[in-house]
């Protein structure tokens, strides 16, 4: 079992209980999936790059990228029909919670100058995403192989109903938020 997971069911959920009062555990907000995207804007054209990022999206989260194409032409653009313009990942269960585990202990404290994430990347529903610059902060790239360096999106999508709960839930699975001053 995935070390995140079973800190989850044997701290957090009494923890959260305690604080939140839930009559019922199953009431108890959680990690429900965990989206990685990948937007290939200009060089969604270039096949060997875009073979050089969807591997790189593959060896991060263990799991084979979902393609997304431009559903109609925009002139301005130059985008056509079809065209491949980015690549997404859904993580969900053991290898979703295994991914946030390797994101928070080893590719987080890799990134230069890193002070937390900010804590304006929740939303209404008490889901959070922020954006990495670059993908050689995993342990799974090699560094010396990798000729074009891409951003990507993640999105924690929790079951909670608001960011008060959010936040307490996430910060015990050990996502680093800013500290506010």
């Amino acid at each position: 079992m995935a070390r995140l997971l079973d800190k989850y069911k044997k701290e957090i959920i009494a923890r959260l209980t305690e604080q939140f009062k839930y009559s019922n555990q199953m009431a108890v907000p959680k990690l429900t999936k965990i989206v990685v995207s990948v937007g290939l804007g200009k060089i969604g054209k270039e096949e060997k790059v875009v073979e050089e990022i969807l591997g790189g999206l593959t060896a991060i989260t263990g799991q084979k990228p979902v393609m997304r194409r431009a559903r109609k032409s925009i002139a301005g653009f130059n985008l056509r029909t079809n065209d491949l313009v980015g690549a997404f990942v859904t993580l969900r269960g053991q290898r979703m919670y295994e991914f946030l585990d390797r994101l928070v202990s080893f590719a987080l404290p890799r990134v230069r100058d890193f002070r937390g994430l900010p804590k304006t990347g929740f939303d209404r529903a008490g889901n959070y995403s922020f954006g990495l610059n670059e993908q050689t902060i995993f342990p799974e790239i090699d560094f010396n192989k990798v000729t074009k360096v891409f951003g990507m999106n993640i999105n924690l999508v929790t079951s909670a109903r608001n960011r008060q709960e959010a936040e307490p839930l996430l910060t015990m699975l050990g996502l680093p938020l800013e500290k506010e001053e």
